[in-house]
This record gives structure tokens, sequence and C-alpha cells, in this order.
């Protein structure tokens, strides 16, 4: 393993950034506003700290430089005539610009709203639609973006009908002095959009109280050290970037470090690069997909143990999408003699309409399964004696955090007892307001007492939290249920396939029957081939469903993602289904 230097060995920061360690007694978000949680952490040393592509860094940015910086951006804003509880959207850049202009609206009580950057988008005029939904949902008073995005932001800005400006340009903006509006707990922090908006978004409104009160649990949960430094790739426009790798290091008061998510795009080992040349990072997360292609990447030619040291990352953690036990295997074969241990591993499962988290994973338990028979997990009867079984792995996504309550219920409402499997609810402190402007949707989610139906399936047993799949994605053939990434994972054993190549859904056949479709990117040439290779991923789908299903090879990179990454199966049915994706034309 690489010689741990006298940094490493007193958990110190990088040359130039900001420390992990400080004087400043440590709270654990114990605050009633969002700018109460800043003022806090700009009394000490630590902050944010921004690398390049390479992993050097560019600029330390301290707490209390934000807080200056975000001071003056709230004056500009008021400047503007921006009053109270409007939007202001933000195109979510990795990068002091944002942060400063984000804390600047809530310090003047406006409601900052995140949006993407075209990475995770199909070229520029799906982009530019996308910005335009979500700027004509979140109606902002002003779209706050990047220079080099300005063709990109003014072009959905004059469909929205929104005032556009780039950071340099509001930055030329005189501030207006004078005393800026005291918030209230339960007043609007800010919208998220979750991952998955694209033709009808949910602005999800979060107070600053539901905020605050997750990220306590948020830290509880984890155990936050005084050592404890975190290192992110993920895009702040995603609750998993914003809340878990931006928000919850301010409010606990502890020096992240960041470098953009295309970067990570381009270079996944530049992650664990960073992790291993910034000797304090304790705390870093990522979906089971940067796991994997981290794992992918590594050669045959290269020893981690002469690249890397993991062995102090204590929260190695995992949410946002199905958290798969094979990866996390692979990844700990790969990386142990680096250091890593598997008992870093913190699954978690969490939602924009619950602010974040919603369960945690104990730190130092790893991942821990649970085998459930398919049986139980299609909703049909046990097998009968004689009859072989199958099995899935779930993984325990941990026990719900400080302040919400989990239940699994039937169709009819009923709770179900442990390892009874049905739509997962969650009530707390830290569930949203609403979606905002959209009554009827939040009614469809939200009852009077407090209960969010999110939409997922799961169950609970010994007080931890497991989850088997989304309820809108299920397949349906002859009355049995059937998980699609049950038979995306059976695919992804054959060779050449990872995460991501496979997309199934239900399509309606010509009979008025649903059958199931599977998509596959493909990554060979030969027409004869390929209709081999139809015919096995067929054969292994029928061995699964007892159905012959509709396979269809597509191009590499065909299939959509949503914003935070995760394959989105929705969009790929709608895009297959109106002719948009086009297969392989191979002969029968």
């Amino acid at each position: 393993m690489l010689e741990r230097n006298a940094s490493v060995k007193n958990g110190l920061a990088p040359p130039g950034a900001t420390p992990t360690l400080d004087t400043l007694p440590r709270r654990i978000a114990d605050f009633t506003t969002l700018g109460e949680a800043l003022d806090y952490a700009a009394k000490g040393r630590r902050g944010l700290n921004f690398h390049d592509a390479r992993g050097t860094l560019e600029r330390a940015y301290p707490y209390s430089e934000l807080r200056e910086d975000s001071l003056a951006c709230a004056h500009r804003f008021v400047a503007l005539g921006i009053k109270p509880g409007q939007r202001v959207a933000l195109v979510a850049e990795t990068g002091p610009d944002f942060a400063a202009c984000f804390f600047g609206a809530v310090y003047a009580g406006a409601w900052p709203v995140p949006l993407p950057l075209p990475t995770s988008f199909g070229g520029r005029d799906a982009y530019v639609e996308q910005l335009s939904i979500q700027l004509k949902s979140s109606d902002p008073v002003l779209f706050l973006f990047p220079v080099e995005l300005t063709e990109y932001c003014t072009a959905a800005a004059e469909r929205a009908g929104v005032t556009p400006r780039d950071w340099q340009s509001f930055a030329q903006v005189d501030a207006t002095p004078g005393e800026l509006p005291a918030a209230d707990p339960d007043d609007i922090a800010y919208l998220q959009y979750s991952s998955g908006s694209t033709r009808f978004p949910h602005g999800v409104a979060v107070t600053h109280r539901a905020l605050l009160d997750n990220l306590h649990a948020h830290g509880v949960g984890l155990k936050v050290q005084e050592s404890d430094r975190c290192v992110s790739w993920l895009p702040w426009y995603h609750d998993m970037g914003l809340v878990g790798c931006l928000l919850s290091p301010m409010s606990q008061q502890f020096s992240a470090d960041y470098m953009k998510t295309e970067h990570f795009a381009r270079r996944p080992l530049a992650w664990l690069d960073m992790i291993t040349r910034n000797p304090g990072t304790t705390v870093s997360y990522s979906p089971t997909f940067g796991y994997d292609i981290c794992a992918r990447r590594m050669s045959s030619q290269t020893r981690a143990e002469d690249r890397f040291d993991l062995s102090r990352w204590r929260i190695a953690g995992n949410g946002a999408d199905m958290i798969r036990p094979d990866v996390m295997q692979a990844f700990v074969d790969c990386f142990a003699a680096a250091g890593f241990e598997a008992k870093a591993f913190c699954p978690s499962y969490g939602l924009a309409e619950a602010t974040l988290a919603v369960s945690l994973m104990p730190p130092g338990e790893g991942i821990r399964l649970e085998l459930v028979e398919e049986n139980e997990l299609s909703g049909c009867a046990a097998a009968e004696p004689g009859e072989p079984k199958r099995f899935r792995a779930v993984v325990n996504c941990g026990r719900p955090v400080t302040g919400i309550e989990v239940e699994a219920r039937d169709a009819s409402g009923e709770v179900l007892p442990d390892r009874g499997i049905g739509q997962l609810f969650v009530r707390g402190t830290s569930v949203m307001h609403s979606y905002f402007r959209d009554e009827e949707s939040t009614r469809a989610v939200l009852s009077d007492d407090g209960w969010l139906d999110t939409g997922d399936m799961g169950y609970m047993s010994h007080g931890y939290v497991f989850i088997v799949g989304r309820a809108k994605d299920m397949i349906i053939i002859n009355g049995r249920n059937h998980w699609p990434q049950d038979i995306e994972w059976a695919v992804e054993q054959l060779p050449g396939f990872k995460s991501g190549d496979i997309a199934a859904f239900a399509i309606t056949g010509p009979a008025g029957e649903e059958t199931p479709a599977v998509l596959v990117h493909c990554r060979i040439s030969d027409n004869e081939e390929r209709g081999r290779l139809r015919d096995e991923i067929r054969e292994r789908v029928r061995a699964i469903t007892g159905i012959t299903p509709v396979v269809e090879l597509v191009p590499p990179r065909t299939l959509p993602r949503t914003s935070s990454g995760k394959l989105s199966r929705t969009k790929a049915r709608n895009l297959y289904l109106s002719g948009e994706i086009q297969p392989y034309d191979i002969a029968a």
C-alpha cells in the first residue's frame, strides 16, 4: 500500500485547502434555518474546495468567504426587486458561483431552484426543452447560469418567458444595502426537482425545518466525527449531491472536496485518486453505477495498492438507485488491497420528497443481505413441494433516520408484518411541504395525517428497510409480477454487458396481451452474431418469466437516463414506442 505521509497520519488537508480539523465546536445541524447554519459554519476555518479534472486544487472556499459572497448576492437580489417567496433558478454547476447564489437567494428570502447541467441529456435541443419545462414549472423571476451555457440557457429562458443572466453579469449588479428578511423555520427554503422530472416536473418544496431536521438526522445516523472530511463528484441539482454533499457538510461544519460530475464521467478513477490525495477523506457517496465503473476501469496490469490509499474511507455511502450486491463485492475485490474495507459501505434509501435521507445503515455494518423467494417478490403463492425455488438477494438499506417512520402496506392500505412486501409509506419531520403549485399531485401522494406514498416497493425486517423496486416499473404478465431489474440483471450476466446496458418494460402485444420487452445496447457489428445474441437473450428472459419477450438490440448510449444518471425505463419505453429509438435491423 502507498506509504502514508505525516499529513495522512494527522488527518490534515492537502496543501492550500481548507483544514480538516478546527477549533470551532461541532454542531450537528441543530439550527432553525439554513442561513443560521452558514452563519455558524463561517465562524470556523473549514469550507469547500474545488478541484480540476486531474484533482488539482483550483480554489479553496472557506465558509466565511462563502457567507460574505452569499450576503453580497442577497443584496443584489434585493436590488433587482426580488421579493421573499419568489423563485431564482440556478444552473447547478459545481463551483463557488452557484454556492454563493444559492445561499444568497436563501438569505434574501427567495427560493433557489437548482436546475441540471447538459451532461445527462441527448444534445442541445433535449437540454433546452428540459430547462424550459422546469422554468415554466417553477416560474422564477430570474435565471442564472455559467457564461459558457449562455446559448442554451437564453434559448430556454426565452421559451419560458424568464429573465436570463450569466454569473458574470449578475456579479456586476450594484448591491442594495439594508436589512435582509428574517427567515421562519416553516418558510420554504428551496425547490428540488426530482431526477425523473421530465414532461410533468414536480418541484418539491422543502422548508427550513424539514431540511435541518433531515440534515441533523443524517449527521446523527452517520455518527459524524471531528476528523471527517468529504469528497464528492455528485451533481448539485440532485438531492444526494445538493443535500448530502453540500448542505450536510456545511451544516455540520466539515470540509468538502469536489470534482465536477463531467470530470468523473470521463475519468472515474480520478474520484479514488482524489480520496487518496486528500488524506483526511472519510466520507464519500456514489450510486451503484459509480462503484461499478471504477471496478471495471481497473486493468489487470495495475495494482490498486500501487495507486490508491482508501484506508481512511469510513463512510462509502450508496444510494439513489437499486444497490447491487455483486457490484459492491466486485469493488471490494478490486480495492481491498488499497485499504478499502467492506464494512465502510453505507447503504441508504431516500427521495427528494423526504428532503433526502429516509434510512441509513449504521456505520460499520456494511452490506447485509436477505434472500427473498421469487414467488414472494412476484406476489404469488409459495412454491409447491419439490418445485425448485429461485431467490433474489435484497440489500438492507438501514434503519429509518431520526424523525422518520416507515411502513409497508398492502393494496388495501393495511400495514404489513415483517417481510411482508408492499408499497412503502414514510412520515416525519423532513417530509416535503408540497409539490410546488400542484395540489392534485400533492394530494395523490401525501395524506392529511402526513404519510407520503413513496412509490417504492419493499418491506421492513427487524427495524431495517429493504427496497425491491419501483411500483410503476413492475411488469405484470398473466397476473404474475416481474421486476424489471431481475430481467436486466439476468441479461447482464452474459459476457460484454454492464449496468445500464439493458432496459426491461412491458408493452402491449398484437392480441392485447402484456409482453416483456428488453432493449439491449449492442456493440457487435456482425449481423449474424447479433442474431445469435438476440436469441440467447430471449432464452434467458424466457427462463425467468416463462414468456417469450421482444428483444431489440440498439446502438450504445441509446438508452435514456435521468439527470442523476439512473436508467429511465419509462422514457425508454416511450421512445421505443414512438419510434425515436431505432433498433438494429436483424434478419429473422
